[in-house]
């Protein structure tokens, strides 16, 4: 199994952060977010890490197999993602967003699911997201399953907390299968279309199309960091 991890956006909600560097190279207790996202993988048994670059890609000097986006400044994860397409029909592979942590046990459990796609989530989302924000609502989408597990809603915009059934956290598990059925989508879709296509959309069109998307749940500590409020709320952690 070889790993992604998606690093080619700039985090312009960072402000002056990442002026000078990518996302990931922002710093969280002393490491890098990159360095959290390496370890994790690596004690979790992947060797092969590849990473998508864009945004100030000279940075990155790790010995890693390297993916580039030359047109990140104007696409979205999705396009990011596709750089990325021979590994990801040759093997199965664990998809990483690079503004994350999480822990090395959150990775062994997507790794033992077995439909051909799979996501992380976080059932007890509330807490945390109460720690970043005065109002969760403020930056919530719907997220609900089915009886058996499956992903049924993903992505909209929520009115009201019983419509998120949990956080859905920013890793994803694609088999060649998973990543072929992914392919056939959008290859019936307009190049600019699948420009602007976010991951959470995607995951929208593939419930639509009834491709199961198994949600494995997650009770170890992660976070996403997508400001200088983020990083604060998580030093003590």
């Amino acid at each position: 199994m070889k790993a992604i991890i998606l690093a080619a956006g700039r985090g312009s909600r960072m402000g002056d952060l990442t002026d000078l560097q990518p996302k990931c190279f922002v710093q969280l207790r002393g490491r890098r977010l990159l360095d959290w996202q390496l370890a994790a993988l690596r004690s979790a048994g992947i060797a092969e890490i590849g990473v998508v670059r864009g945004y100030r890609a000279e940075a990155f000097r790790e010995p890693l197999h390297y993916f580039d986006n030359p047109r990140w400044s104007e696409t979205n994860m999705v396009a990011s993602l596709m750089t990325a397409q021979a590994w990801l029909r040759a093997d199965t592979c664990i998809v990483s967003y690079a503004d994350i942590f999480y822990s090395s046990a959150a990775i062994e459990r997507l790794q033992s699911a077995t439909a051909d796609i799979a996501i992380t989530y976080d059932p007890n989302w509330l807490q945390l997201w109460r720690r970043r924000f005065a109002d969760p609502l403020s930056d919530c989408e719907t997220f609900r399953l089915h009886a058996d597990g499956t992903l049924r809603e993903i992505g909209e915009r929520a009115q009201s907390l019983d419509q998120i059934e949990g956080q859905y956290m920013g890793l994803l598990k694609f088999t060649p299968a998973g990543f072929g059925a992914l392919s056939a989508l959008l290859s019936e879709l307009p190049a600019g279309q699948t420009d602007r296509l976010d991951m959470t959309g995607l995951l929208r069109r593939l419930i639509a199309r009834a491709v199961p998307i198994q949600a494995v749940a997650i009770d170890d500590a992660w976070g996403e960091v997508d400001s200088r409020s983020d990083l604060e709320s998580y030093a003590g952690s």
